[in-house]
């Protein structure tokens, strides 16, 4: 049988282990869910891959736990769909990494339930991103169910990606040493493209101290936040470079106490994404480079580039190479993409590691109320990563 016509044989069971996943909900900010979530994972986990070679557990604090488990590699002596098999397997273990933490709130699932109709999955993080990790599971079953070689695999489980990965990330870079290549199964671009490229993103906020007084009786004594604030805001968006790759976005802002109160303090949140290492350099020097109008406010940035840039490396053009002459093999078109969000992809790619990311749903929305998987995509997606490993062994 072919990896395609595997994953359809499958395809009913695939679909009750994704009904179970997303009816255990596991917002990033609920300990008590993340741990039941994960819980719940580990017996997934073991009844479709069978016992890890190793299990570490690292703890999350009031954050979710990373599971870390480690498989070892099979040998095969026969092809599946066109791809040669091989004798033997690599050292070096493929990292599989997906987050179980999600964006939406305990309850969700009251008003959002899981339900299946026609091609259309739908129920909170059903796309972004369990329906990715149900079908590397899969990927992972039928390619040893078929005899196909397969190299050593690192299968990572964090569970704040959605928060910025405060705890996960430290691990994530740990488990990128000696590490082959990385695939991450957060959801395919639109058209079912992988991402070979994401940008990086800083996370800054800017307080603004001013003076107050009364804004009627001395309109000349104070020194308005809020005045600063402005100022500032249009040096911030007049740095954007959209031709280079570089936006910048005062999203959130506040200030002030009273209309008649010259304001004594203000703030605004900003979001940057960049797509090279120069331009996070040029963004840091305006940000430094903020300056107060009025002699007597100050100003303060705070904040950090949460996610490095995840460039297109010749190693990941290699990878990405070698997953389309996968994908070729099995009938399916694989394209690349590069897109704007980033990833956990972000901080394998920094640590110089070949990654491709997008290898989970097919579908849309997001942190969207009409968020959705596709069921012909957890066929082709599991098929496509089963025949993608066996090119990796």
């Amino acid at each position: 049988m072919s990896l395609t016509g595997a994953a359809e044989a499958a395809l009913p069971v695939m679909i009750e282990d994704l009904r179970g996943y997303v009816e255990i909900e596991t917002p990033s900010d609920d300990r008590p869910s993340l741990e039941k979530g994960l819980s719940w994972l580990d017996g997934l986990v073991a009844d479709r891959l069978g016992p890890a070679a190793s299990s570490t557990l690292v703890p999350g604090g009031r954050y979710g736990d990373v599971r870390v488990l480690e498989y070892a590699g099979t040998d095969g002596t026969a092809g599946t769909d066109g791809i040669d098999g091989t004798a033997g397997t690599s050292a070096e273990p493929v990292l599989l990494l997906a987050h179980y933490d999600t964006v939406w709130p305990l309850g969700t699932l009251d008003t959002m339930p899981f339900a299946v109709h026609d091609d259309r999955i739908t129920g909170p993080g059903v796309f972004d991103m369990k329906a990715g990790l149900v079908q590397a599971l899969w990927a992972v079953r039928i390619a040893r169910a078929a005899g196909l070689a397969l190299p050593p695999l690192r299968l990572l489980l964090t569970g704040d990606e959605e928060i910025g990965s405060p705890v996960s990330r430290s691990v994530i870079e740990r488990a990128a040493d000696g590490a082959r290549a990385g695939l991450v199964f957060e959801a395919a671009g639109p058209d079912g493209e992988v991402k070979t490229a994401r940008k990086g993103v800083g996370m800054f906020r800017l307080d603004v101290d001013g003076v107050e007084a009364h804004a009627g009786l001395d309109p000349t004594a104070g020194a308005s936040a809020v005045d600063e604030l402005a100022r500032a805001v249009l040096a911030l968006h007049a740095a954007r470079d959209l031709d280079a790759g570089t936006s910048v976005n005062v999203g959130v802002v506040g200030g002030g106490t009273r209309s008649n109160v010259t304001a004594g303090h203000a703030w605004c949140e900003i979001d940057v994404r960049v797509s090279g290492d120069a331009e996070t350099a040029r963004i840091d020097g305006v940000l430094a480079g903020l300056r107060p109008h009025h002699p007597d406010a100050t100003l303060r940035v705070e904040g950090e580039w949460n996610r490095p840039v995840m460039e297109r490396t010749p190693a990941t053009a290699r990878l990405y190479e070698l997953a389309r002459t996968a994908a070729a093999g099995i009938g399916t078109d694989l394209a690349e993409i590069a897109v704007g969000g980033a990833s956990d992809a972000n901080f394998l790619a920094a640590r110089g590691l070949p990654v491709l990311d997008g290898l989970g749903a097919l579908g849309a929305g997001a942190h969207a109320r009409h968020e959705h998987a596709l069921v012909p995509g957890l066929v082709r997606q599991t098929a496509l990563t089963a025949a993608l490993l066996h090119a990796l062994a």
